[in-house]
């Protein structure tokens, strides 16, 4: 991505001055003042460039906060945590910010204002000001609707506030504001950056800048998550009008752009400078000779280990695996192609064998189009299963989605591929739900076409019908499950599962009581099984369905160990951190938890 190889290397302001020619040529840098920086566009530039660096969120979305979004959080992939053991107390999610801090959300949000406030004083023509105001105004927008879908309503603080000496700390308290007044700030951010900011920047080094459909794309996400049922359990039409008006708006920017879905599900990762499908990228890169690494970990650690990598993290659970429709779109069970536990990589969505890597599957990796993967146990010779291939996965299962083919083993650790926070197949589906909640139900409007458009691209069969598998004719609660089914396979292992099942809420009727699996793979022994050894030694040539049928036994074994998750109503929105209130008496807590403030008003 060309903004992190040029730009976002700049850890602080002045890093990247030996490029800032007209500058140093005429001024003694060591006693350079504000007033120049925010006169010149480049140096004005760097400085937001540094906002970029410390606001864009990291692979599988992650914000640094309390809730991580990698698959753990879900039915994805499985991890201890509080909030699915139902301990959550009052100090767990202090992402509001408890003390003094560089990094957290308001030291953030500071640094975002003082950059607007400076900006705009500057010298700069009107329009420089209000491109690079309506850059970092995205970013406070999104580091609030950050802070709101945790809390619900905070403190709008839209200007640097002066935090020197006792008076003015205690002028500094502010209440917070209304969840609706918190979302209409939001939004007014958003909508100064549709209006400032352009449909694509004209050079490829500015490949990875907030453009007008990035903004609008997540004006979009935001007014849906301001719909949908953690904040509207009233269903109020206004929402759903709101919310499709705004994913109508993103959609036509995209598309008036040159944005839309990449042909390959796959390889999109991949692509990387005008792909079609990045509308909001975090990017990274392997160093060369002239600029700093910045690698996404990402790839080095989920492959598995025993090719080369630290890895073996985010490994499906049995539950995702089993999740995936068959070929012609139908769930297993509903489709025409018969399946079976035993068989279950037999006939699945497309969509399916370019996420999932499983015994016996073959993977494209390393430079080798045609590895095949095994991760099974066998019986040594005391008659104990022990691990195949140097190990087994924890799940039965390994992740492959944007796991770079042609990488090599010795050079995985500098993986650069970039982080997609909004795809172009995220504003469809966003569009379509918001339809469905906008009543706009026919097989011709957005809610069947978005689902459609999806569907198409992954590869599934359009049917007799053109629908690809989807049902004719279903009503408004028909259509969201489909559209959240949809989006639990479009995006899995992409940080959105946990949130769509929280702004829906659903965590309780999809997770609550269950403990997620994985598979234990055995090899069989017995008359007609080939030994350990012998069925390693042809394992290549092997035929999948012989083998899955004849010699290995499958095992399905709880990962979850220690509890049945046990998801709590009061999580829906989360408490305030004491220390927050203690330091700020104005803060109210949130009635759920014991306080009195309303996150729904």
């Amino acid at each position: 991505m060309k903004l992190s190889n040029n730009l976002f290397i700049c850890a602080a302001l002045l890093l990247g001055l030996s490029s800032c020619e007209k500058v140093m040529d005429k001024t003694n840098l060591s006693t350079i003042d504000g007033s120049l920086i925010y006169s010149d566009s480049t140096l004005a530039f760097l400085n937001l460039s540094y906002i970029y660096n410390d606001n864009l969120p990291g692979w599988f979305g992650n914000t640094g906060g309390a809730i991580s979004g990698s698959g753990a959080f879900s039915d994805e992939s499985y991890g201890e945590s509080k909030f699915f053991e139902g301990t959550v107390d009052q100090a767990t999610v202090a992402d509001f910010g408890t003390g003094l801090s560089t990094s957290n959300n308001w030291a953030k949000i500071r640094k975002i204002n003082e950059f607007i406030r400076d900006v705009n004083n500057g010298d700069l023509p009107q329009y420089t000001k209000n491109k690079l105001s309506g850059e970092a105004r995205f970013f406070r927008a999104f580091r609030y609707f950050d802070l709101v879908r945790l809390y619900g309503g905070v403190p709008l603080v839209l200007e640097p506030l002066n935090p020197v000496g006792a008076e003015q700390k205690e002028s500094n308290f502010m209440p917070r504001n209304s969840t609706s007044e918190s979302i209409a700030q939001i939004v007014a951010d958003l909508d100064f950056a549709i209006a400032s900011l352009p449909g694509r920047w004209s050079s490829t080094a500015d490949w990875g800048r907030i453009t007008k459909g990035a903004a609008a794309a997540f004006k979009g996400r935001v007014l849906l998550t301001w719909a949908s049922a953690q904040f509207n359990p009233g269903d109020l039409t206004d929402r759903w009008e709101a919310a499709y008006n705004a994913n109508l708006q993103a959609k036509k920017i995209l598309d008036d752009n040159s944005f839309g879905l990449n042909s390959s599900y796959e390889n999109m990762w991949f692509t990387e400078v005008n792909n079609p499908e990045a509308v909001l990228i975090t990017g990274y890169n392997t160093k060369t000779s002239d600029q700093a690494k910045k690698t996404n970990t990402y790839d080095n650690q989920t492959r598995p280990s025993y090719l080369g990598s630290a890895g073996g993290s985010n490994q499906p659970s049995w539950d995702m695996v089993k999740a995936y429709p068959m070929k012609d779109g139908k769930k297993p069970g509903e489709s025409a192609y018969g399946y079976s536990d035993q068989l279950f990589y037999k006939n699945r969505d497309p969509r399916f064998e370019k996420t999932i890597a499983y015994n016996g599957s073959t993977w494209a990796i390393n430079g080798d189009a045609s590895y095949r993967l095994w991760t099974y146990f066998a019986k040594n010779s005391s008659g104990t299963y022990v691990t195949t291939e140097t190990k087994a996965s924890n799940t039965g299962f390994y992740l492959r989605k944007a796991i770079d083919p042609n990488i090599s083993a010795s050079n995985v650790a500098n993986s650069g591929t970039d982080w997609m926070e909004i795809r172009y197949a995220e504003v469809l589906l966003n569009l379509a739900e918001s339809a469905a909640g906008f009543n706009r139900l026919t097989t011709s409007e957005e809610a069947y076409q978005g689902l459609i458009a999806v569907r198409r691209r992954a590869g599934i069969e359009p049917g007799s019908d053109n629908l690809f598998g989807l049902d004719n004719d279903m009503t408004r609660p028909e259509l969201f499950d489909a559209i959240l089914y949809e989006r639990q396979i479009e995006f899995a292992f992409e940080g959105k599962r946990f949130w769509d099942l929280r702004r829906t809420k659903k965590i309780e009727q999809v997770l609550n009581g269950k403990k997620r699996q994985g598979l234990r793979i055995e090899l069989k022994t017995g008359t007609g099984i080939p030994t350990p050894a012998e069925f390693a030694s042809n394992r290549n040539s092997v035929n999948l369905d012989e083998a899955y049928t004849n010699y290995f036994q499958l095992v399905p074994e709880d990962k979850d160990t220690k509890y049945a998750i046990n998801w709590k109503p009061e999580y829906y929105f989360f408490a305030l951190p004491n220390a927050a209130i203690i330091n700020n008496p104005k803060l109210q807590q949130n009635n759920t938890w014991g306080g009195t403030f309303d996150p729904l008003k």
